[in-house]
């Protein structure tokens, strides 16, 4: 199987960091990019030297399916460890394990601690949880990938606990715009859910409560779904079993072709079929779908189980993001959510983590009654903060230059390029947050960056890498950037290097004053 391009660097990068000694590395692709198929790569060339390796994963749809993808990205076939199937003694080079079953302790000790040489978590966000660690921590000296969507801040640190690196991410909103999934068409339908007294229990809100919130809204809902989800395959995500049975009979009652499955649906696998195959338009859940099962065909998602967790709210709206055939867009149905708290996750959630500019999209989509492209909102909302982010660099600048020092302040620098990861950069792994080297000071300085404002080991690394992609690019420098903005050039940091140079130059021949005809906030290199 011919890789992706992503797919290609994402596997060189993993072994890299293998390579460099971060033993625990992680992979971050959204949902519908293909992370089995990159992990299967993986496996295969980590085990070409005779080494085995191990594939965890918490539920049977996701050890079958890293079975076949395995198969078919390879060749190799796989040993099962799951209930009465083990792999020891097997001659295969790849086991797929039951996180349930290994973690017995007999199971598990039946295998020597240097058995594997590789591991690979599927959905790593459950790398934390006691059966994962108690495998993890037995096979202590095998090299780690966990794979898992996108990660919230409050996600990543909770797996910079255990991880050492992050190896390679790939962003929802570049799959979208590199044509690998497809585009997101947000629509806010105006009815208001009042979830106020719902509490939040383990980092989240609590799901039997939010059934109970829900109940009295399900017949509008099933009302709003007449006007918006004809003609589309949808699937809808609920807190609990009784609501979503509850929810697919008033479908139904409204004439809609709906189903409802579960975990204890006997003919679970003949509703999914009968899905696929058009017998039913609406497919309703209590989370079951949110991994491990695959329909591009689906082109429509209501989330009606609200969450705070940025990755559990992608996987459910990943479930509508792949391509198929005569496939335009995903339809993504929003409701007004009435709630005191500020951290529900909205489809903005999907390509923004800057809160600010996820209020942004946010408010375009309430702006638009017939819906808004997401890629298009977050243009229009990233043009929306440019004058103010210009503002606060005004500002920024006014009070560097009565400093009258000849470095770039890191922050002031972030302002200048654009750079948003810089802005708002937070360190997770350990290394990340550890003291910045004197050698990277060091670089910072002799690259006209204020070294005392650089807290970490992450930020130094994030800032240097900046510098030399630039360099690269053939971009202005630091320096330059400073000293044309003392003069009032705005943008500067998208100039190149050698239009920065001569402006310097300009200015040195005359007299260190502005050239005659320059206005410097219009100028254009």
């Amino acid at each position: 199987m011919e890789l992706r391009p992503y797919q290609n660097e994402a596997v060189q990068a993993i072994r890299n960091e293998w390579k460099d000694g971060r033993q625990k590395t992680l992979l971050v692709l959204p949902t519908g990019t293909g992370k089995t198929v990159v992990f299967s790569k993986v496996v295969e060339e980590e085990t070409q030297d005779g080494s085995k390796a191990l594939i965890l994963a918490h539920r049977g749809e996701l050890l079958d399916q890293a079975s076949v993808k395995l198969m078919e990205t390879s060749g190799l076939d796989s040993a099962l460890e799951k209930a009465e199937s083990s792999s020891i003694g097997s001659k295969k080079k790849v086991t797929v394990a039951s996180v349930q079953t290994l973690s017995q302790e007999k199971r598990l000790t039946s295998f020597s601690k240097d058995y594997f040489k590789t591991i690979v978590v599927d959905e790593a966000h459950h790398t934390m949880s006691d059966t994962y660690q108690r495998i993890l921590t037995h096979f202590d000296g095998a090299n780690v990938l966990g794979v898992t969507a996108t990660p919230d801040r409050s996600d990543q640190k909770s797996l910079g606990k255990f991880f050492d690196s992050k190896a390679y991410e790939y962003s929802l909103h570049q799959a979208i715009r590199e044509g690998y999934l497809c585009p997101v068409k947000a629509q806010m339908i105006p009815l208001e859910l009042d979830i106020h007294n719902v509490t939040v229990s383990n980092g989240d809100y609590a799901v039997g409560e939010i059934g109970s919130a829900l109940e009295p809204y399900l017949n509008q809902i099933a009302l709003e779904m007449l006007k918006y989800c004809k003609g589309r395959k949808t699937v809808v995500f609920l807190p609990l079993v009784k609501t979503s049975q509850r929810f697919c009979e008033l479908l139904n009652l409204h004439g809609i072709k709906a189903a409802e499955v579960n975990g204890n649906s006997k003919d679970r696998d003949e509703i999914l079929a009968d899905f696929e195959a058009g017998e039913y338009d609406v497919l309703c859940n209590s989370m079951l779908l949110t991994e491990g099962w695959d329909c591009p065909a689906v082109d429509c998602i209501i989330v009606l189980r609200p969450t705070k967790i940025r990755s559990l709210y992608q996987q459910m709206v990943g479930r509508g993001m792949r391509l198929a055939p005569n496939k335009k867009e995903l339809l993504l149905l929003d409701f007004l959510w009435m709630t005191e708290r500020h951290d529900l996750c909205r489809p903005s959630a999907l390509i923004s983590k800057d809160a600010d500019l996820a209020k942004r999209i946010d408010q375009k989509m309430m702006d638009r009654e017939s819906g808004i492209d997401l890629l298009s909102a977050e243009l229009e909302a990233e043009n929306d903060a440019i004058k103010e982010r210009e503002d606060a660099l005004a500002r920024e600048l006014a009070a560097m230059r009565r400093k009258q020092q000849k470095l770039v302040d890191p922050i002031q620098y972030a302002f200048s390029i654009a750079a948003d990861d810089l802005a708002n950069y937070e360190p997770s792994f350990a290394w990340e947050m550890a003291p910045a080297t004197s050698r990277q000071l060091e670089y910072l300085e002799r690259h006209g960056i204020y070294p005392d404002s650089v807290s970490n080991c992450g930020l130094a690394s994030l800032l240097i890498e900046k510098l030399k992609n630039r360099q690269v690019e053939g971009l202005a420098t630091p320096k330059q950037i400073r000293f044309l903005e003392r003069y009032g050039f705005i943008h500067v940091g998208m100039w190149a290097f050698d239009a920065a140079s001569k402006m310097i130059t300009r200015i040195a021949e005359n007299r260190w004053m502005l050239p005659r005809g320059v206005s410097a906030s219009s100028y254009q290199p």
